[in-house]
């Protein structure tokens, strides 16, 4: 059980298709106005939703001025972007970046048939922060109830998503947070993507959001890019 309150915030930054360079400095700007503990950006973030999109490494140099940022304001940002794995494998990758540099925290697990160029990660994973168990999903990951099941068995204070979805399917992700938070009782932040993303889901829906572990709704961004939510998440009495 963790003994600290989490500064945790939700982001949806705007996004420059293919462009690390660009995308990186709008997260270290959402990092700097978040000021939050914990920073969740969407799926494939840092390149948009490009799925030709080269892979980023984690010692790549254009993540300095997000470690940068990250070391100013004390945060970890879960940044999305196409990652290496084994014998030449791909994933849909999530990063842990934070002052001292970043690492590679998660692979999606369910990847789409249309993702076909990316292999599927080994498994749920949760990330320790101050105490606090983040359990990771990426976008369809969250369909599944076995998943979040798998990953609350791992035992998990925070169900963590980084998504994306068409404008058309807003709902989508609140429907998935509501389940989760009804079968495992923890809080849910989701970023969603907002504005344009590429790969057809032009205009994102945005929305992204946090829940609390009773199902309330603890604050929710609109659809347009550049919003950001930040919940003080308590430990109970």
């Amino acid at each position: 059980m963790p003994r600290w309150p989490l500064v945790i915030a939700v982001a949806q930054p705007p996004t420059t298709t293919y462009d690390v360079v660009a995308n990186v400095a709008a997260h270290a700007d959402a990092v700097r106005a978040a000021a939050a503990r914990v920073v969740v950006f969407p799926e494939l973030s840092l390149t948009g939703y490009e799925l030709d999109a080269a892979p980023v490494d984690a010692d790549d140099p254009r993540l300095a001025p997000l470690v940068g940022a990250c070391a100013v304001t004390g945060t970890t940002a879960l940044v999305g972007a196409p990652v290496r794995g084994e014998s030449g494998r791909e994933h849909i990758g999530m990063l842990a970046v934070d002052g001292g540099g970043a690492r590679v925290v998660y692979r999606k697990v369910h990847v789409h048939e249309s993702e076909a160029r990316f292999s599927p990660g080994d498994g749920p994973v949760v990330l320790d922060v101050d105490g606090w168990r983040l359990g990771l999903a990426i976008c369809r990951d969250t369909r599944f109830a076995g998943h979040d099941a798998a990953t609350a068995a791992l035992g998990m204070d925070v169900y963590v998503a980084a998504v994306l979805d068409h404008a058309r399917d807003a709902h989508v992700p609140a429907e998935r947070a509501r389940r989760v938070v009804g079968d495992h009782r923890v809080w849910v932040a989701t970023a969603s993507f907002a504005g344009g993303t590429g790969g057809g889901f032009d205009p994102a829906a945005g929305g992204s959001a946090i829940w609390g572990p009773d199902g309330g709704l603890l604050g929710q961004a609109g659809s347009e890019p550049g919003e950001i939510v930040r919940v003080t998440l308590t430990v109970p009495a």
